[in-house]
């Protein structure tokens, strides 16, 4: 990989959205991370429930191979984003149905 100097006309790369009032919480840098991944994920994709509220599908074996973290990392992770209610997470009807993950967004 190639590195450069920074200057102001300097195009930035494909970047994720961190918001701020994420640097704050007693969460860990994983669990900021995958916040991070799953709000990138949910604009890009922007799938809309019945409501016309945005969520995202995230199986936890695909974001375990996304952060290089073993499942456990990204379950316990996934608990402490509920925990300080960054996240909720539905249980859809049907046999090996994902979640529905919706992503709520700091207040500053």
């Amino acid at each position: 990989m190639e590195y450069e100097f920074m200057t102001a006309a300097t195009p930035l790369p494909p970047c994720m959205p961190f918001p701020k009032a994420l640097a704050g919480l007693p969460i860990s840098s994983t669990a900021k991370v995958m916040y991070c991944k799953m709000l990138d994920a949910m604009i890009t994709k922007k799938l809309e429930d019945e409501n016309g509220i945005l969520f995202v599908y995230f199986p936890v074996r695909q974001l375990a191979a996304e952060l290089s973290r073993c499942e456990m990392t990204v379950k316990r992770s996934l608990n402490e984003l509920e925990n300080v209610g960054l996240i909720m997470r539905v249980r859809q009807r049907g046999f090996a149905e994902l979640n529905r993950i919706y992503i709520f967004i700091p207040k500053v």
